[in-house]
C-alpha cells in the first residue's frame, strides 16, 4: 500500500530538506510506491498541487522551493488498477487536503469517488458541520463497522491548521505503522526520515 507524509511549521522550510528522502524510502519500500505520486505545499496562504504518474524516486526534486506546510502521498494502486493522475492523491477542495495509506474489505457505504480512498474523504466532509474533528470521529466509526476486514487504515487530512491523523490495522505493524516527530516541524510519515519518531499506537486517533 501507499505512503504518506505530512509536515507543518511555523516557518518556512525547504521541500528539499524531505522530499528526496521520502523518495528513497518509497523506492526502497517492500512494497511497490511507484503508480505515481503527489504532492501539495503551501506557502503565504497559497496553496500548490503537483501531481505525476511517474514514480516519485525518478521526479525531478528541484525547484519546488519552500513551503510551511508539505502534504505528500506516493500511490501502490490496488490490484495494480486505475493508474490515472486523476487516482493521484492529495485529494482536496478549497478546505481540506487527505492523504490515505490502507486497505478495506467489505466496506458497506454508499459515497461518491473513483476509487475507495476519495470515497472515504469524501464520506468524512459529509459529516462536516464546521467541526472537522468530530466529522472524522464519527465517519471512521461507521466505516469501521461497517467494514468486514480493516488491513489498514491510516489517514493524514488537515484543513490547514489542524492535522488529524488516524492508524488503524490488522496485521503487518513493521509496515503500517505511522510514525510522528514533533519540533519546529511537526510531521507524521509512515516511516521514519531521521531524527527522533514516536510509532503511534495502533487504533490511534491524533488531533494537532
Amino acid at each position: 500500500m501507499c505512503r504518506i507524509l505530512m509536515v507543518r511549521s511555523q516557518t518556512a522550510f525547504q521541500v528539499r530538506e524531505w522530499l528526496p528522502d521520502f523518495a528513497e524510502m518509497c523506492r526502497e519500500s517492500k512494497e511497490f510506491q511507484g503508480h505515481g505520486w503527489g504532492m501539495a505545499m503551501r506557502l503565504n496562504g497559497q496553496w500548490r498541487v503537483h501531481k505525476n504518474l511517474d514514480p516519485i524516486w525518478e521526479d525531478n526534486h528541484n525547484g519546488f522551493g519552500s513551503c510551511d506546510f508539505l502534504i505528500v502521498h506516493a500511490r501502490s494502486a490496488f490490484r495494480d488498477e486505475g493508474i490515472v493522475l486523476e487516482n493521484n492523491m492529495p485529494f482536496y477542495d478549497d478546505n481540506h487536503f487527505f492523504i490515505f495509506n490502507g486497505e478495506l474489505h467489505g466496506v458497506k457505504i454508499r459515497e461518491a469517488g473513483r476509487i475507495g480512498a476519495e470515497k472515504i474523504f469524501n464520506y468524512i466532509k459529509r459529516f462536516d458541520k464546521g467541526r472537522l474533528e468530530d466529522a472524522f470521529q464519527k465517519a471512521l466509526g461507521i466505516i469501521t463497522r461497517r467494514t468486514s476486514y480493516i488491513r489498514a487504515m491510516n489517514i493524514l487530512m488537515t484543513d490547514g491548521e489542524k492535522i488529524y491523523a488516524n492508524t488503524q490495522y490488522g496485521e503487518d505493524p513493521d509496515y503500517f505503522t505511522l510514525f510522528h516527530q514533533k519540533g519546529d516541524k511537526e510531521a507524521f510519515c509512515s516511516q521514519p526520515l531521521g531524527g527522533e519518531w514516536e510509532a503511534l499506537p495502533n487504533n490511534t486517533l491524533m488531533v494537532r
